[in-house]
Parts: C-alpha cells; sequence; structure tokens
C-alpha cells in the first residue's frame, strides 16, 4: 500500500473520530473503532497491506531521539512502551508524526504533553494498531490468522533495525535532556 494511501485511511479514520481523536484514554478511545470501521470497508488484501505499511511507518520512528522523547514523557519508557508510543504517534496523523520524528522536542506542543506534564490524563501511546487492524480484516473473513500469516510472509525478507537510528544519550541524564530536548525537559524536568 502507498504510504499516502495509508495515512488518508489514517485521516478518515481521524475525522470519524471527531475532537476525540487525539484522546488515547481508555476505556472509551473512540478512534480504535473508527479505524476498524475504515478498514473493514476495504478488501482482506487491502487490510493486509495496510498492517504491513503500518510496520513501515512505525519503524520509521524506531530512533533514539524520539525514545528518549518518550521516557521524558511517559516517565519511562522500555521496548513495548516504545512500541505503543510509535502506534500511538502514528494514529496523531501524518503531521504531527512526521515533525515528531524528525523533530521529538516539537512533542512538547501537544496538548495531550502539556496534560501529561501537568499530571492530568492523557497517553500519547497505543496498545497495538493490530487490534483494530485484526478486528476488521475479523468482520470481513471470520477470522484474523491468515491476515497474521499474510503480513508475516510480506515483512520476512524485511531487515529490522538492531537498533534504533539517531544519536543517542542517557534518558535519564537532565543536562543531556535539556541540550537534546529543551522544551520538553522544560516541561517534564524543571
Amino acid at each position: 500500500m502507498d504510504v499516502n494511501e495509508w495515512w488518508g485511511l489514517v485521516e478518515r479514520a481521524r475525522d470519524a473520530a471527531g475532537d476525540r481523536a487525539d484522546d488515547r484514554d481508555p476505556p472509551d478511545d473512540p478512534l480504535p473503532g473508527a479505524l476498524t470501521d475504515v478498514l473493514a470497508s476495504l478488501e482482506p488484501a487491502r487490510i493486509t497491506a495496510f498492517a504491513v505499511t503500518a510496520v513501515d511507518v512505525t519503524r520509521s520512528a524506531y530512533r533514539w531521539p524520539l525514545w528518549n522523547a518518550a521516557y521524558l514523557i511517559e516517565g519511562g519508557c522500555g521496548d513495548d512502551g516504545f512500541m505503543d508510543f510509535r502506534d500511538g504517534l502514528a494514529l496523531l496523523g501524518r503531521e504531527t508524526f512526521t515533525r515528531a520524528v524528525a523533530d521529538p522536542d516539537t512533542l512538547a506542543g501537544l496538548p495531550v504533553v502539556i496534560r501529561m506534564s501537568r499530571g492530568e490524563r492523557g497517553w500519547i501511546g497505543y496498545e497495538s494498531l493490530n487490534a483494530p487492524i485484526a478486528e476488521a480484516y475479523h468482520r470481513l473473513r471470520g477470522e484474523s490468522a491468515s491476515l497474521d500469516a499474510a503480513v508475516e510472509a510480506a515483512l520476512r525478507d524485511r531487515i529490522r533495525p538492531a537498533d534504533p537510528a539517531g544519536e543517542s544519550w542517557d534518558a535519564e541524564d537532565a543536562t543531556a535532556n535539556r541540550r537534546h530536548l529543551p522544551r520538553l525537559a522544560a516541561l517534564f524536568q524543571d
């Protein structure tokens, strides 16, 4: 699936979710259901293509600076947490995602991040993009095992990066955070 089509489907779901599209707080997060509905309108092969492209999109965010930003925002962030963070970041839409991958400090301007810095409710992450994808596929086919097999086959020959890209620093080093992520450090450390 072309990445432009992929982002277009995410935007359709965001439009359907309305003003709550950026609310990742369960249990009443409207976006997963909206994404499931959008994907369920596709043929099963297109849903599979969406799943494969989702892996490509979220892998493009596999970067140390973004991981360190997630660490600051969430008060810690391990491997699984960073996968959730990247999935949720993709659900914030192409513009926000692209800006954050290029400059993670731009996340400091998001209302949800500002709320989180004040100890209020909010979360950027999303447990897994696989859930709405599998649910949409299941609606059409009555099963999702063939989706899993098709995605695995499509990704089999792709090399997974061993380590995140970009410059790394100790995410608990306040001085380094102020140098690399000054706006986020001001929100979460100062």
